[in-house]
């Protein structure tokens, strides 16, 4: 178990509300970069802040960071000729046998990881003000050299294919670790993804697991609207996956659910959310929620107060 500089993580009885004030900070760390810059992929973090939390708390073992707290400049790809690349996923610690690795497939959602390593102690918060910087690997749609990445998923609908590949090679090496994704639903209108879940239960990837962001939203808006994808769960049980549907936001489903008996399936949490969970302001942006640009100095200054207002209650930032 990991745990945050500012909110060391107790046992089991006091998780719960550790996680949580773990979530909210984060938030409200993406919600303070946005209001800095004018912009940013605020309703992923509404939606995600339980996941990420989750995640990097209780569901994933991981070994402590291997990395340096500040993310160094972008060194360049990786290859023979460069021994000094970086992985990011070196954030999410060592790549031993028995540890997890981790995927974020939607790699528009970086900035929320970003915010989440900083909450668990992994990366330093001046990290994030390099934020979309020329030289710096801290890009706004991460890449595999971004803090917590490990892999390319761009341009979407490519990190399941890359997860059960990765899990794969585990499982033929004997490693105990599990692959873990971070996915969205807007992902499952990609025909690659189906593939891949077809493909990772024939070939029985039971170390492989995915926790999908099931919010109902893509950028061009509502996904129903889009393509539908329910009965999403009965449609993933048929290609060959266990599904485990639950509450997103809800810490202890999240926990208990990365606990559920390993069969020889890949695991599928879908875990449904609320797009402008601890924001309302962002109902007034539906159906667009994809990105939260400010239309002008009131809609601004709204999100200024609430920021405020909730700053205290959710522990500030450093």
């Amino acid at each position: 178990m990991n745990s945050s500089p500012h909110h060391p993580i107790p046992p089991e009885e006091g998780w719960l509300a550790s996680a949580q004030t773990i979530a909210d900070r984060i938030r409200l760390r993406v919600l303070e970069h946005t209001l800095r810059h004018r912009g940013g992929y605020m309703s992923q973090a509404c939606s995600t802040a339980e996941m990420f939390a989750a995640l990097y708390t209780r569901m994933m073992t991981l070994s402590p960071p291997d990395s340096p707290m500040v993310p160094p400049p972008f060194t360049g790809v990786a290859g023979a000729r460069n021994p000094g690349y970086q992985s990011g996923g070196y954030y999410n610690g060592r790549q031993g046998p028995q540890y997890d690795r981790f995927v974020l497939s939607p790699a528009q959602y970086a900035l929320v990881l970003y915010a989440t390593l900083v909450e668990v102690g992994r990366m330093d918060s001046t990290g994030m003000a390099q934020f979309n910087q020329d030289g710096s690997t801290v890009e706004m749609i991460g890449a595999e050299h971004s803090p917590g990445m490990e892999v390319m998923t761009g341009s979407l609908g490519q990190g399941l294919s890359q997860g059960a590949g990765i899990a794969m090679a585990r499982k033929r090496r004997g490693e105990s670790g599990k692959v873990w994704l971070m996915m969205s639903d807007g992902e499952f209108q990609s025909g690659q993804n189906w593939e891949a879940v077809q493909a990772a239960g024939f070939h029985d990837l039971d170390n492989l697991w995915a926790i999908v962001d099931v919010n109902g939203q893509q950028c061009d808006g509502p996904i129903a609207t889009v393509m539908a994808l329910e009965p999403f769960a009965q449609r993933l049980t048929a290609f060959g996956a266990r599904v485990i549907s639950i509450d997103g936001h809800d810490l202890k489903a999240l926990a208990t659910a990365a606990t559920a008996p390993t069969e020889s399936q890949p695991t599928i949490i879908l875990a449904y959310t609320d797009p402008c969970r601890g924001l309302p302001l962002l109902e007034k942006r539906k159906p667009k929620l994809h990105y939260l640009r400010f239309t002008g100095p009131e809609e601004f200054a709204a999100y200024e107060t609430f920021y405020h207002s909730v700053r205290g209650a959710w522990g500030g930032t450093d």
